[in-house]
Protein backbone atom coordinates (compact mmCIF):
# COMPACT_ATOMS: atom_id res chain seq x y z
CA UNK A 1 0.00 0.00 0.00
CA UNK A 2 1.21 3.35 -0.91
CA UNK A 3 -0.12 6.30 -1.41
CA UNK A 4 0.24 10.21 -1.72
CA UNK A 5 -1.46 13.34 -0.30
CA UNK A 6 -0.62 16.96 1.13
CA UNK A 7 -0.88 17.94 4.54
CA UNK A 8 0.04 21.27 6.02
CA UNK A 9 2.97 21.72 7.46
CA UNK A 10 4.90 25.17 8.63
CA UNK A 11 1.69 26.93 7.21
CA UNK A 12 2.00 25.59 3.52
CA UNK A 13 1.33 22.50 1.91
CA UNK A 14 3.73 19.61 1.70
CA UNK A 15 3.68 16.21 0.03
CA UNK A 16 3.33 13.00 2.68
CA UNK A 17 3.61 9.32 1.81
CA UNK A 18 1.49 7.00 3.59
CA UNK A 19 2.64 3.51 2.99
CA UNK A 20 3.75 0.05 4.85
CA UNK A 21 6.68 0.03 6.59
CA UNK A 22 9.10 -2.76 6.00
CA UNK A 23 12.72 -3.73 7.00
CA UNK A 24 14.59 -1.43 6.14
CA UNK A 25 12.55 1.32 7.94
CA UNK A 26 13.24 0.33 11.68
CA UNK A 27 15.68 2.79 12.62
CA UNK A 28 13.95 5.33 11.59
CA UNK A 29 11.03 3.65 13.20
CA UNK A 30 12.43 3.33 16.60
CA UNK A 31 13.96 7.27 16.22
CA UNK A 32 9.99 8.91 16.35
CA UNK A 33 9.03 6.43 19.42
CA UNK A 34 12.11 8.05 20.69
CA UNK A 35 10.78 11.64 19.86
CA UNK A 36 7.16 10.88 20.57
CA UNK A 37 8.43 9.55 24.12
CA UNK A 38 11.11 10.76 25.40
CA UNK A 39 12.78 10.37 28.66
CA UNK A 40 11.74 9.14 31.82
CA UNK A 41 9.65 7.48 29.48
CA UNK A 42 11.02 4.11 29.69
CA UNK A 43 13.22 3.27 26.94
CA UNK A 44 12.93 -0.41 27.49
CA UNK A 45 9.22 0.53 26.57
CA UNK A 46 9.63 1.68 22.83
CA UNK A 47 9.75 -0.57 19.76
CA UNK A 48 12.71 -2.65 19.38
CA UNK A 49 13.23 -4.49 16.12
CA UNK A 50 12.10 -7.97 16.93
CA UNK A 51 8.50 -6.42 18.34
CA UNK A 52 9.30 -4.28 14.36
CA UNK A 53 10.08 -7.53 12.14
CA UNK A 54 6.16 -9.19 13.98
CA UNK A 55 4.28 -6.42 12.43
CA UNK A 56 6.17 -6.49 9.14
CA UNK A 57 5.95 -10.56 8.99
CA UNK A 58 2.73 -11.54 10.98
CA UNK A 59 0.50 -8.61 9.27
CA UNK A 60 2.01 -6.29 7.03
CA UNK A 61 -1.05 -4.78 6.35
CA UNK A 62 -1.61 -3.10 9.87
CA UNK A 63 2.24 -1.62 9.79
CA UNK A 64 1.92 2.04 8.10
CA UNK A 65 4.23 4.69 8.23
CA UNK A 66 3.90 8.07 7.27
CA UNK A 67 6.93 9.85 5.17
CA UNK A 68 7.59 13.61 4.50
CA UNK A 69 10.70 14.68 2.23
CA UNK A 70 12.00 10.97 2.53
CA UNK A 71 11.71 11.40 6.37
CA UNK A 72 9.50 8.88 8.48
CA UNK A 73 7.92 11.27 10.69
CA UNK A 74 4.55 9.14 12.00
CA UNK A 75 3.88 5.47 12.49
CA UNK A 76 0.77 2.98 12.99
CA UNK A 77 0.76 -0.07 13.98
CA UNK A 78 -2.81 -2.81 14.37
CA UNK A 79 -3.46 -6.95 14.26
CA UNK A 80 -6.43 -8.79 14.54
CA UNK A 81 -8.60 -10.04 16.82
CA UNK A 82 -11.96 -11.96 18.19
CA UNK A 83 -13.05 -9.49 20.55
CA UNK A 84 -15.60 -12.63 21.38
CA UNK A 85 -11.89 -13.69 23.52
CA UNK A 86 -10.96 -10.69 25.50
CA UNK A 87 -12.75 -8.96 27.94
CA UNK A 88 -14.19 -5.20 27.38
CA UNK A 89 -12.02 -4.21 30.60
CA UNK A 90 -8.66 -5.89 28.96
CA UNK A 91 -5.40 -4.63 28.86
CA UNK A 92 -3.30 -2.82 25.86
CA UNK A 93 -0.45 -5.99 26.98
CA UNK A 94 -3.14 -8.71 26.78
CA UNK A 95 -4.70 -8.05 23.76
CA UNK A 96 -1.17 -6.80 21.66
CA UNK A 97 0.46 -9.91 23.25
CA UNK A 98 2.91 -6.78 24.81
CA UNK A 99 3.52 -5.80 21.52
CA UNK A 100 4.83 -8.48 19.69
CA UNK A 101 1.36 -8.96 18.26
CA UNK A 102 2.01 -13.16 18.17
CA UNK A 103 -2.01 -13.34 18.72
CA UNK A 104 -3.22 -11.99 15.62
CA UNK A 105 -5.95 -13.93 14.32
CA UNK A 106 -6.91 -13.05 10.21
CA UNK A 107 -9.93 -15.02 11.58
CA UNK A 108 -10.87 -12.79 13.68
CA UNK A 109 -13.78 -9.43 13.67
CA UNK A 110 -11.58 -6.68 14.90
CA UNK A 111 -8.76 -4.19 13.76
CA UNK A 112 -7.06 -3.51 16.89
CA UNK A 113 -5.17 -0.37 17.34
CA UNK A 114 -1.53 -1.10 19.04
CA UNK A 115 0.31 2.17 18.69
CA UNK A 116 0.30 5.51 16.54
CA UNK A 117 3.16 8.03 17.20
CA UNK A 118 3.69 11.53 15.56
CA UNK A 119 6.70 13.71 15.78
CA UNK A 120 6.17 16.73 17.38
CA UNK A 121 7.11 19.08 14.71
CA UNK A 122 3.71 16.75 12.50
CA UNK A 123 1.37 17.13 14.83
CA UNK A 124 -1.56 19.35 14.00
CA UNK A 125 -0.74 18.48 10.22
CA UNK A 126 -3.66 15.53 9.51
CA UNK A 127 -1.11 13.14 9.23
CA UNK A 128 -2.38 11.29 12.27
CA UNK A 129 -5.74 11.31 10.81
CA UNK A 130 -4.29 10.30 7.43
CA UNK A 131 -2.34 7.12 9.09
CA UNK A 132 -6.36 6.08 11.40
CA UNK A 133 -8.05 6.79 7.38
CA UNK A 134 -5.49 4.04 5.76
CA UNK A 135 -6.52 1.17 8.83
CA UNK A 136 -10.19 2.27 8.52
CA UNK A 137 -9.52 1.17 4.50
CA UNK A 138 -8.03 -1.75 5.72
CA UNK A 139 -11.31 -2.90 7.72
CA UNK A 140 -13.14 -2.09 4.94
CA UNK A 141 -10.66 -4.03 2.40
CA UNK A 142 -10.67 -6.97 4.32
CA UNK A 143 -14.61 -6.99 5.33
CA UNK A 144 -13.76 -6.54 9.09
CA UNK A 145 -16.63 -5.46 11.76
CA UNK A 146 -14.49 -2.11 13.35
CA UNK A 147 -11.18 -0.47 14.40
CA UNK A 148 -10.85 -0.15 17.96
CA UNK A 149 -8.21 0.56 20.78
CA UNK A 150 -7.69 1.83 23.74
CA UNK A 151 -6.92 6.14 24.02
CA UNK A 152 -4.80 7.75 26.76
CA UNK A 153 -7.12 9.87 28.90
CA UNK A 154 -3.70 12.43 29.82
CA UNK A 155 -6.21 14.72 31.39
CA UNK A 156 -7.82 12.72 33.78
CA UNK A 157 -4.81 12.68 36.80
CA UNK A 158 -5.87 16.43 37.13
CA UNK A 159 -10.02 15.73 36.99
CA UNK A 160 -9.90 12.22 38.92
CA UNK A 161 -10.87 14.25 42.73
CA UNK A 162 -13.90 15.01 40.78
CA UNK A 163 -15.08 13.08 38.20
CA UNK A 164 -15.30 8.85 37.63
CA UNK A 165 -13.62 8.09 34.30
CA UNK A 166 -16.74 7.83 32.97
CA UNK A 167 -17.38 10.94 34.26
CA UNK A 168 -14.27 12.41 32.32
CA UNK A 169 -15.01 11.49 29.36
CA UNK A 170 -18.80 12.05 29.09
CA UNK A 171 -17.60 15.92 30.08
CA UNK A 172 -14.84 15.65 27.55
CA UNK A 173 -17.79 14.79 24.53
CA UNK A 174 -19.51 17.78 25.58
CA UNK A 175 -16.87 20.32 25.29
CA UNK A 176 -16.87 21.25 29.08
CA UNK A 177 -13.85 19.78 29.51
CA UNK A 178 -10.44 19.01 26.77
CA UNK A 179 -8.35 16.11 26.58
CA UNK A 180 -6.04 16.26 23.77
CA UNK A 181 -6.09 12.58 23.17
CA UNK A 182 -9.64 12.02 23.07
CA UNK A 183 -10.64 14.92 20.87
CA UNK A 184 -8.16 13.54 18.41
CA UNK A 185 -9.95 10.23 18.13
CA UNK A 186 -13.38 12.04 17.94
CA UNK A 187 -11.89 14.15 15.15
CA UNK A 188 -10.93 10.47 13.22
CA UNK A 189 -14.50 9.43 13.63
CA UNK A 190 -13.82 7.53 16.62
CA UNK A 191 -16.47 6.73 18.93
CA UNK A 192 -16.05 6.04 22.88
CA UNK A 193 -17.39 2.52 24.09
CA UNK A 194 -16.23 1.74 27.63
CA UNK A 195 -13.30 2.58 30.11
CA UNK A 196 -10.50 0.01 30.51
CA UNK A 197 -9.26 0.38 33.89
CA UNK A 198 -5.66 -0.97 33.96
CA UNK A 199 -4.91 -0.49 30.52
CA UNK A 200 -1.25 0.78 30.36
CA UNK A 201 1.48 2.07 33.10
CA UNK A 202 0.38 6.04 32.76
CA UNK A 203 0.75 8.07 35.19
CA UNK A 204 -1.42 11.11 33.72
CA UNK A 205 -4.13 8.46 32.72
CA UNK A 206 -3.87 6.85 36.08
CA UNK A 207 -3.41 3.74 34.01
CA UNK A 208 -7.24 4.18 32.24
CA UNK A 209 -8.15 4.10 28.42
CA UNK A 210 -11.31 4.87 26.56
CA UNK A 211 -11.69 2.06 24.16
CA UNK A 212 -12.75 4.03 20.90
CA UNK A 213 -13.67 2.12 17.52
CA UNK A 214 -14.63 3.21 14.37
CA UNK A 215 -17.71 0.63 12.84
CA UNK A 216 -17.66 -0.58 9.07
CA UNK A 217 -20.26 1.42 7.24
CA UNK A 218 -20.59 -1.08 4.72
CA UNK A 219 -21.48 -3.82 7.59
CA UNK A 220 -24.64 -4.04 9.39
Amino acid sequence: MRKELFVRSGGRPVKAVIRNYGTNDFDALIDVQKACFPLPFPEELLWNREQLSAHVTTFPQGAVCAEIGGRIVGSMTGLIVDTAHYKDDHSWASITDNGYIRNHNPNGNTLYVVDIAVMPDYRQSGIGKWMMQTLYETVVQLGLDRLLGGGRMPGYAERANEATPETYVAKVLTGEWNDPVISFLLRCGRMPVGIAANYLEDEQSLNHAVLMEWRNPFKS
